[in-house]
């Protein structure tokens, strides 16, 4: 299958213009060209066209929702430019403001817990017709371009949520460099956003293919085996003792294929296949409520929809795209 399939929130060919970032004075010069998406507790503002497509809603600058945002010091953060450079006459900067302060007053905007929030909240300086919607739910939905910018504000909020404080003298930190640094004023530390690196690899043996779900999953829902790199640690030697630790399963070869950033919170799914040197499943329940093996025809009912049991995977997610480029190679 032609890796030409396109994964949500991947590169779209975004000019993040990490040059504007120490330079305050420059992007004030392009405040004009300004563009704003809002996110309220990791959930970006969305607005639907006639047609019922939806998409992310920009703001001017000037919009009622921006400059309230404006007066509450809501989190911002510089995200990139819209075209080649800002010598474009059409380029404009990309923002996000982060207005999780905000709380709405009617108890059905309330979030809901769980694997997936369904709720839609609707801020009152909001466009009509717009509201904060779950991101997990936009992966074929946004275009490539506000994809990425989508997983880009997300991941970056989250990472400023949760490191307020100076890792190395605990007093409070500031964002500086666009919300792309943060420095410590009393220690002078500097602190950088992180990624954390994920293996996501399908598992096969001959004809089958090894498949797990966790607890929390929608029922029906199986996915490829995954988990966090280790520091020190390999690629390959991650697949191998994520397997191994989850299912008991050996593996030998392992291939790269793709990568995906994936803003829940902020990881990127590397990709992989590996191929099993042993059948046998042991489960770690701590880990897994439940794996398996299937063959290809299975694969093939499950991406259609047809399986009794299984679930198709979230299009837009790379563990399809594994399953995908593994039932399509038929060289094994």
């Amino acid at each position: 299958m032609s890796m030409d399939q396109r994964f949500a929130f991947a590169d779209s060919g975004l000019n993040r213009a990490a040059h504007l970032r120490s330079d305050p004075d420059a992007r004030a010069a392009l405040g004009k060209r300004a563009q704003y998406m809002i996110l309220w507790r990791g959930k970006p503002l969305t607005t639907a066209s006639d047609d019922g497509k939806v998409d992310m809603a920009w703001l001017d600058g000037d919009h009622p929702l921006v400059m309230w945002a404006k007066t509450v010091d809501a989190p911002e953060i510089f995200l990139g430019l819209s075209e080649g450079d800002e010598s474009h006459p059409d380029c404009h900067c990309y923002y996000v403001l982060d207005i999780s302060i905000w709380e709405p007053e009617a108890e059905a905007d309330t979030m809901q817990p769980g694997f997936f929030d369904a709720s839609v909240q609707r801020h009152p300086d909001s466009p009509q017709g717009s509201s904060f919607v779950e991101l997990r739910g936009l992966l074929t939905v946004l275009s490539p371009r506000n994809g990425e910018l989508a997983a880009t504000a997300r991941a970056m909020l989250q990472w400023h949520d949760s490191h307020r404080f100076c890792a190395k003298c605990g007093a409070p930190s500031a964002s500086v460099m666009g919300g792309w640094q943060r420095n410590c004023p009393s220690c002078h530390a500097p602190h950088f956003p992180r990624t954390d690196p994920v293996v996501i690899m399908l598992i096969t043996h001959g004809n089958r293919a090894l498949l797990g779900r966790s607890a929390p999953w929608p029922q029906g829902m199986y996915s490829c085996l995954a988990g966090f790199v280790e520091p020190g640690e390999t690629i390959e030697a991650a697949v191998r003792r994520e397997v191994f630790e989850e299912t008991g399963v050996r593996v030998g070869a392992v291939q790269y294929v793709a990568s995906q950033p994936w803003p829940f919170p902020s990881s990127l799914m590397i990709g992989c296949r590996g191929v099993a040197l042993s059948e046998a499943i042991t489960l770690d329940p701590n880990e897994l409520e439940d794996a398996l093996w299937v063959t290809r025809e299975e694969g093939v009912s499950i991406l259609a929809g047809q399986h009794p049991v299984i679930t198709a995977p979230r299009r837009g997610a790379i563990a399809q795209y594994l399953l995908q480029n593994w039932l399509a190679d038929l060289s094994e």
